[in-house]
């Protein structure tokens, strides 16, 4: 069983837009693979730069999983496009949100911008 305080989603400013217009939380992923997906703080930059790299600045949203009202699963990782070339360990564990994220569960928004090697770095 895992116990962690936070967990973190990566996303777009113009997703985050959206989701408060909407009053929630939803992308693509919840549609083709019935769930969100999101990380521990750890997990994040490597994430970023394997999956997110054509993008110059994304927004993390830090997410307390017990103000939730979807369920969180612990799942080894699911890589949906097998021609990206990642680094991420079949064996680690993430967080993977089975429907909306409820804006109150949001916490913090974090932006995360490229340095001067084009590659995302830690900012915790």
């Amino acid at each position: 069983m895992f116990d962690y305080l936070m967990i973190f989603h990566i996303t777009t400013s113009e997703n985050w837009e959206k989701a408060k217009l909407n009053n929630e939380y939803k992308c693509e992923s919840l549609e083709t693979e019935g769930f969100i997906h999101c990380s521990r703080q750890s997990q994040i930059i490597n994430i970023a730069n394997t999956f997110y790299r054509h993008y110059e600045q994304l927004i993390i949203l830090q997410i307390a999983p017990d103000k939730l009202l979807s369920k969180i699963k612990w799942e080894s990782p699911i890589h949906p496009n097998p021609n990206i070339d990642h680094k991420i360990n079949n064996t680690e564990k993430f967080p993977h949100v089975y429907g909306v994220i409820n804006l109150d569960a949001v916490e913090k928004i974090i932006y995360l911008c490229k340095n001067n090697q084009g590659l995302f770095e830690d900012i915790f």
